[in-house]
C-alpha cells in the first residue's frame, strides 16, 4: 500500500492504489478513566480537528486522540510529562511520555511538514518508504543517512525499531488490528496514534500541527504556525466570495470499470465549495468515494467547464491513452484539466500529498487562481498544474 497518506479521499475500507484517482487521501485496549473533574476543569485547546484534544494541567498534558481511524470504537489518551512533573496515579495507566523528545519516527508524509515548520525535523530518525517523502530538507537527512528505513507502515521492521529505541513513534492505523504497532508497544516502545487522515476540515487537518508541538514542548510556536495558516485560509476564503460566478466541477478518474468522484461531505468537496465553485456532486451525502458508470458520469458532467484531480495523470495524452472516453468532457476538449500530480519530489513522491494537509491555504489559493484568476493575478499555482 502507498501511504502518503491524505489518504486524500477516504474510504476506509479501499486501497490506496484505488484512492489515487480520487482528489482531493495496536495496543491492548485502554480504558479511559480520565476524571471528571481533572477533564472539566481544563479546557480542549482545539478548534477545529474532531479527531484529537489537548488538556494541559501543572506539568504535564493530556493528549487523547478520538478518532485513530473512521468508526474506531476506542480512544487512545497519552500523557506528556514535563521534567519533574508529578503524574496523578488515575492517570498512571496511560503511556506517559517524557516531553520535549528527542528522537521520533513517523510513518506518513503528512507528518513531515509539522517536524519542519516547528524547525524539529533534525529529530527525524526512522520512516517507512523513504522515497515517498519529498521535501528537499528532509530528503538531505535521507541521503545523508540519518534517517533510516523502517519497512512498510502496515509491515514496520520491529526489529530495527527496537534497536533504534526513538523516543515516539507516531503510527496511523486503517483499522483495529496493528501487529506492528501491538509489538512495539509491547516492548516497552512509546507509540501515538495520529488521525489526521480522518479530519474532514482543511483547517481540522491542518490543526495537527498542535499534536506535534504538544510532544516538543513547542505548543507556543505551533499555534502561532496554525494561526497564521487560519488567517491566510479565512482570509482567501473571504476573498473567493467576491466571486460572480461559480464554475461547474468535475473531480476524479475511472477506476477499472468504476469512475470514482469525492462525496460531497468530504475534504476534497469542502474546498471546492469555498473555492466558490459548484461541484456536481456536492450534494451527495459521505466523506469518501462515490463509485459510479462511466455513463452516468459523462451524462451529469460532460458539460463541466473543470476537471480537478484527475488522478496521477500528467498529461492529456496520458490521459486518453488510458481511457479514450475522456476525450468526450469538455474541459478535456477545453484543455481545463488540473492535476496534483506533476509537482513531485525527487523520488518521485507527490509533494501535495505531503503538504496540502498542512497548508489548506496554498490549496484554497490554487482553487481559486484556477477557477477566479482575476481574484488572485499574482498567485503561482503550487500543487495544481494544467495538464497539456
Amino acid at each position: 500500500m502507498h501511504y502518503q497518506k491524505i489518504i486524500i479521499m477516504k474510504v476506509s475500507s479501499t486501497p490506496l492504489s484505488l484512492l489515487l484517482v480520487l482528489f482531493m487521501f495496536i495496543s491492548c485496549k485502554q480504558k479511559d478513566t480520565i476524571s471528571t473533574a481533572q477533564n472539566s476543569a481544563v479546557k480542549n485547546e482545539i478548534q477545529y480537528a474532531t479527531g484529537f484534544e489537548i488538556h494541559k494541567h501543572d506539568g504535564y498534558s493530556i493528549v487523547k486522540v478520538t478518532n485513530p481511524w473512521p468508526e474506531a470504537k476506542k480512544t487512545f489518551s497519552y500523557v506528556l510529562k514535563q521534567k519533574n512533573a508529578i503524574i496523578p496515579d488515575s492517570l498512571m495507566h496511560f503511556t506517559i511520555i517524557p516531553i520535549p523528545i528527542k528522537t521520533i519516527v513517523v510513518t506518513s508524509t503528512t507528518h513531515i511538514p509539522s517536524l519542519e515548520m516547528l524547525g524539529v525535523e533534525n529529530t527525524l530518525v526512522g520512516f517507512p518508504n523513504t522515497d515517498y517523502i519529498s521535501s528537499e530538507e528532509t530528503r538531505k537527512r535521507i541521503e545523508a543517512g540519518k534517517v533510516r528505513e523502517v519497512g512498510k507502515n502496515e509491515n514496520l521492521n520491529t526489529e530495527v525499531l527496537i534497536e533504534m529505541e526513538p523516543d515516539v513513534i507516531v503510527g496511523f492505523g486503517l483499522s483495529n488490528s496493528n501487529p506492528s504497532l501491538d509489538i512495539l508497544q509491547k516492548s516497552g516502545l512509546k507509540v501515538m496514534f495520529n488521525g489526521d487522515w480522518t479530519e474532514q476540515s482543511p483547517l481540522g487537518k491542518a490543526e495537527w500541527i498542535k499534536f506535534f508541538g504538544a510532544l516538543y514542548g513547542l505548543d507556543y510556536k505551533a499555534n502561532s504556525i496554525f494561526s497564521e495558516i487560519e488567517k491566510e485560509y479565512n482570509t482567501t476564503l473571504a476573498l473567493a466570495k467576491k466571486a460572480t460566478e461559480k464554475p461547474t466541477i468535475l473531480s476524479g478518474a475511472m477506476f477499472q470499470d468504476q469512475w470514482y468522484v469525492p462525496q460531497g461531505e468530504s475534504w476534497a468537496s469542502l474546498f471546492l465549495k469555498d473555492a466558490h465553485a459548484h461541484y456536481l456532486w456536492a450534494d451527495t451525502k459521505g466523506t469518501g468515494g462515490l463509485s459510479l458508470p462511466f455513463e452516468v458520469v459523462l451524462e451529469k458532467a460532460q458539460k463541466a467547464e473543470f476537471w480537478i484531480a484527475p488522478g496521477d495523470f500528467s498529461s492529456l495524452k496520458q490521459m486518453s491513452d488510458s481511457n479514450p472516453h475522456y476525450a468526450q468532457f469538455d474541459s478535456f476538449k477545453n484543455k481545463k484539466v488540473y492535476s496534483y500530480a506533476l509537482n513531485k519530489g525527487a523520488k518521485g513522491g507527490i509533494l501535495y500529498f505531503e503538504w496540502s494537509p498542512t497548508r489548506p491555504d496554498w490549496v484554497l489559493k490554487d482553487l481559486i487562481k484556477i477557477f477566479h484568476p482575476e481574484l488572485l493575478p499574482n498567485h503561482k499555482l503550487f500543487f495544481f498544474q494544467k495538464l497539456e
